[in-house]
């Protein structure tokens, strides 16, 4: 069947509170994709964020973001007064995202909700927690011991609470129980909005697409509570971690720093850990883009003291393995495959037996060196290559909005955009960006997802993150006008009913 959807963080939704949230501004994008003719929303990973603000470096691969918590919700339940949540400082310009105010002035607000809540009280709370004990309790208690060390990573706590000494963690448990608590209401709030939007969603014939990473965060709840699960040395510090090779963008690879997975050992479990991960996923999202695909097939290995990735190495993964194991036991899923970069022979081969559909990215077809005489075929990701068991995208999170690549290509590149979509010279950059839009709708790929920002035409000021850089990422937030264009539903809705999406 085909389909389509748009890409849009959470977090990029518009709203007074200083961040996009779970509150009236995400139902009425609900709407307006219903509206739109839109199947699916695409939101990226909504675990709560750590240092650099990444969505997919997360203090947990259950948990949910606190930012996310709707304050209207909070004060709709008399926990907070709009006075209380209008005097804090939640950063003043409403196109972008102030992490800072957000850690020193959001949380505040939370901790008064969460003390004014009697929540120990509530029976729904009480079951949720038993309900998801199996990774509730540990994550509480690791942010809690976190902030007891003024935030610093528990590789640096002293070595009872740092190797999760049992007896340790349950003292500190006891001695802390108001602080552990806390990060139980957060979860049990940020989970009860959520089934509630996700429900609203359903209802109105929007899918939810959730990513989540390959990796977990060398800093989480994940890695410290099951040390097991990772190459870890005794002390509970990482021995090699992930990473890519040296190659044209980067003579010095990429060095990532997640600690690699010790598959050995999940195989030796039956990949319960993985099964627990995407049973969760599953109770939150309609689809799962997992990020990086081809770590599970080969892995880059490198020294954790490594300064580069230079010496690094390449490992045989779990392949096919793991996901036998995970159908098995959950039955069917609906996966999308992000298997970008370079692909061995043995990288097509493990998506073709999955099943899973695959990802084209437009912004990746039209390169110059293609039109050489030695070109060996057409670019795998012009929509002429394309099978129908795939997912193209303009662009994703980690690329330049279209304007703004379109403003950054060679003039070859530029006219090969022209010639591929049959615009004359003299066609403005704004009418490629509609072209390529329209290029991905028409294509054969059963599945098309496009980033709001490129409906509007944005540019790189709208970029959500640019790749190996700090400070200034996953911060792009939408205006109310720019969230509910008129002029963009209709030609959503036009391309949608033309293409038969």
């Amino acid at each position: 069947m085909r389909t389509s959807g748009v890409l849009l963080p959470i977090f990029s939704l518009p709203g007074k509170y200083g961040i996009g949230c779970l509150s009236k501004e995400a139902y009425d994008f609900v709407r307006y994709l219903k509206k739109a003719k839109q199947t699916y929303w695409q939101i990226l990973p909504v675990g709560p964020t750590s240092y650099g603000d990444s969505p997919y470096q997360s203090f947990s691969t259950f948990a949910g973001n606190p930012y996310f918590i709707s304050l209207e919700a909070l004060i709709g339940q008399g926990l907070l007064t709009e006075e209380e949540c209008d005097a804090a400082d939640l950063g003043s310009d409403d196109t972008d995202i102030d992490y800072g105010k957000l850690y020193e002035n959001r949380y505040p607000l939370l901790r008064k909700a969460y003390e004014r809540s009697n929540i120990t009280k509530n029976r729904n709370f009480r079951r949720f927690v038993k309900k998801n004990e199996s990774w509730l309790k540990d994550y509480c208690r690791f942010m809690a011991i976190k902030d007891s060390y003024g935030g610093r990573s528990f590789q640096e706590w002293d070595e009872p609470l740092r190797k999760h000494d049992k007896k340790a963690v349950r003292r500190f448990g006891r001695e802390h129980r108001d602080d552990v608590m806390f990060y139980a209401y957060l979860q049990y709030e940020f989970f009860r909005e959520w089934k509630k939007f996700k429900k609203f969603a359903n209802k109105n014939g929007v899918k939810i697409i959730g990513d989540i990473p390959i990796y977990v965060a060398a800093d989480s709840a994940d890695t410290w509570a099951n040390p097991s699960l990772f190459q870890f040395d005794k002390s509970c510090r990482p021995t090699r971690v992930a990473g890519c090779p040296p190659d044209g963008f980067s003579a010095t690879g990429q060095l990532w720093g997640n600690p690699l997975y010790e598959w050995d050992y999940h195989k030796k479990t039956g990949y319960e850990w993985w099964i627990r991960r995407i049973s969760a996923c599953l109770s939150m999202y309609d689809v799962i883009r997992i990020d990086h695909f081809r770590g599970f097939d080969e892995y880059y290995s490198i020294a954790a003291d490594a300064d580069t990735a230079i010496d690094g190495y390449w490992v045989k993964g779990p392949g096919t393995d793991l996901f036998n194991a995970i159908e098995k036991a959950l039955g069917h899923i609906d996966i999308i495959a992000e298997d970008l970069g370079f692909q061995t022979d043995t990288v097509k081969q493990m998506v073709k037996d999955t099943g899973y559909p695959n990802m084209k990215v437009l912004e990746f077809a039209f390169d110059a060196r293609d039109q050489k005489d030695d070109a060996s075929g057409p670019n795998d990701y012009l929509p002429l290559a394309y099978d129908k068991n795939c997912v193209v995208y303009t662009g994703t999170h980690d690329n330049e909005t279209l304007a703004g690549f379109l403003g950054s290509i060679t003039k070859a590149e530029n006219k090969m955009i022209r010639k591929y979509l049959a615009l004359p010279k003299g066609a403005t950059d704004e009418e490629l960006v509609h072209g390529l839009i329209r290029a991905a709708m028409a294509s054969t790929a059963d599945w098309c997802i496009i980033p709001l920002q490129d409906y509007l035409t944005l540019d790189n000021s709208a970029r959500i993150n640019t790749p190996s850089t700090l400070g200034e990422n996953w911060r792009w937030r939408a205006t109310k006008e720019q969230l509910y264009s008129k002029k963009v539903r209709k030609e959503m809705k036009q391309l949608t009913q033309t293409y038969w999406r």
